[in-house]
């Protein structure tokens, strides 16, 4: 009998998890009972964590690793940011001194630590950082690219492998002074993979430290094309993410998908790739019927002979979409073929640039949308080398405001708005005036949307067009703060 995913209540503490500020409210007295309940107001958090995993294993890897957090510089306020080693004894990596200017360090070979940070006052808002590593020959060779992420307790990742000529590695990395327990579990076409002697589960991180898992290890001999790996957390937390090298294609990093929902996107597949392939999983009982379609830059169509995807609950599905952007930028929608049942689900996208030889691949999860803000870190200003994919979904246009800050070595910020219509992508491209070294990229919604969003990074090698897909999501600048009311009616006899 096929084993199915089990739907858990562990995206709820993801969910808490993805919270990166606190907010403090110390209340009055209980008011009154007939006394309303005060809105919410939006303030900005006051600290933030981010976990970067290790970034290479290879002898010959250049790390850059790039903080920002965005707005204007010199705000008023005091605040901290700081990037350490995941060690107990942890070394200052990369510190951040003010708003609105990115800072950068680098590391070169094996030895370049994962990382643990935090950013407090004025620098948690929206605090974000970023690793790029190059590598130019092996097995690991090309551009590995990832966005630091909150620590959580809930993790999918549609998209990795356990077949022979894949490596796919989940790295954890716990950030506390107490040790993490988790689970990995596995999905193939067939419904749950089972373990080889329960080795994915109860898998210790030790306070402060980082592990690397193979994904093959924990099943041998199931040589999978396509599995979802669901990473979950039986105590503390961790930052999680899958490195992927394939013999002859490259490697990159696979972020972690979006929380399972009925609707998807996926946004920013390059215009020249030669092989896309869709990856999707519905956890729980119920079977999944998707519409697939391409928000292009004139408009949406449906793949041909793919124009629909059917999903068997607990079991992975792939679908191979070949070259379906055809010489243009587009980001593929997902979305219920019965639009009164919507069955939650995960998915990302295999994506390969070039042929032969010359092949070079990366991944786009599904991702949430920009909603009022979200920031890319190390962008570079060479030609083509930094490329923003920007999709309205729903019925109405977007604007937005793109925002390129100076550079970590010099330039000054620019800006523009960005008119996005409905069911398109558009792609663009803005660095700061007179751009050296990194610089990073914020998106604002002024109005309509919603709105996605990925950034594409190329560094080309000896022919090779090594790349990789950062998607962008609300940086949870805010946090929402209940209102506090307190009766001050004075009572006489």
């Amino acid at each position: 009998m096929k084993q199915r995913a089990p739907l858990t209540l562990a995206a709820v503490a993801a969910a808490l998890a993805a919270v990166t500020g606190v907010g403090h409210l110390t209340a009055p007295a209980a008011p009154a009972a007939e006394a309303k309940p005060a809105a919410a107001a939006q303030m900005p958090v006051e600290r933030s964590a981010l976990v970067c995993p290790a970034p290479s294993s290879s002898d010959i890897a250049e790390t850059t690793y790039t903080a920002i957090t965005p707005g204007a510089a010199g705000a008023a306020g005091k605040g901290t940011a700081r990037l350490l080693g995941a060690t107990k004894e942890a070394k200052p990596v990369l510190e951040l001194k003010e708003r609105g200017k990115p800072a950068g360090a680098t590391a070169s070979g094996a030895g370049a630590p994962a990382l643990t940070g935090v950013a407090d006052g004025v620098l948690a808002p929206g605090w974000t950082a970023q690793l790029t590593t190059k590598v130019t020959v092996g097995r690991a060779r090309g551009v590995l690219g990832l966005a630091c992420t909150t620590p959580g307790t809930d993790f999918w990742f549609p998209g990795a492998s356990t077949a022979k000529g894949r490596e796919d590695y989940v790295h954890l990395t716990n950030p506390d002074d107490t040790a993490a327990v988790i689970d990995i579990k596995m999905f193939g076409p067939d419904g749950a993979v089972k373990s080889e002697g329960g080795t994915g589960e109860n898998i210790r991180i030790d306070p402060k430290s980082t592990k690397a898992v193979s994904l093959a290890s924990l099943a041998p001999g199931a040589q999978l094309a396509d599995v979802t790996a669901h990473v979950t957390t039986r105590a503390g937390r961790v930052g999680a993410s899958v490195q992927v090298g394939e013999e002859g294609v490259g490697a990159d990093w696979l972020p972690a998908s979006a929380e399972p929902a009925g609707s998807l996107v996926l946004p920013g597949i390059p215009a020249d790739a030669t092989s896309v392939r869709l990856v999707a999983f519905a956890p729980g009982e119920e079977d999944a019927d998707l519409t697939v379609k391409l928000a292009g830059p004139n408009g949406s169509i449906s793949p041909a002979g793919n124009e629909q995807l059917h999903l068997k609950g607990g079991m992975t599905a792939s679908v191979d979409l070949k070259d379906v952007t055809r010489g243009e930028a587009g980001s593929l929608v997902l979305a219920p073929a019965n639009g009164k049942k919507a069955v939650p689900v995960v998915a990302a996208l295999r994506v390969v640039r070039g042929a032969g030889a010359k092949q070079e691949l990366g991944f786009v999860p599904a991702t949430g949308p920009v909603a009022a803000r979200a920031t890319v870190a190390d962008n570079r200003a060479d030609e083509n080398a930094t490329l923003l994919s920007l999709t309205a979904v729903g019925g109405a246009d977007a604007k937005v405001k793109v925002t390129a800050s100076a550079g970590t070595e010099a330039g000054e910020p620019a800006s523009k708005e960005v008119t996005v219509k409905a069911g398109t992508t558009q792609a663009v491209s803005l660095a700061p005036a007179g751009a050296k070294g990194s610089y990073a990229l914020t998106v604002e919604t002024v109005s309509g949307g919603p709105v996605y969003a990925a950034r594409t990074l190329t560094l080309p090698h000896e022919g090779i067009v090594m790349f990789t897909i950062q998607p962008l999501s609300d940086d949870h600048a805010t946090v929402s703060v209940p209102k506090a009311t307190e009766d001050l009616t004075v009572l006489t006899d």
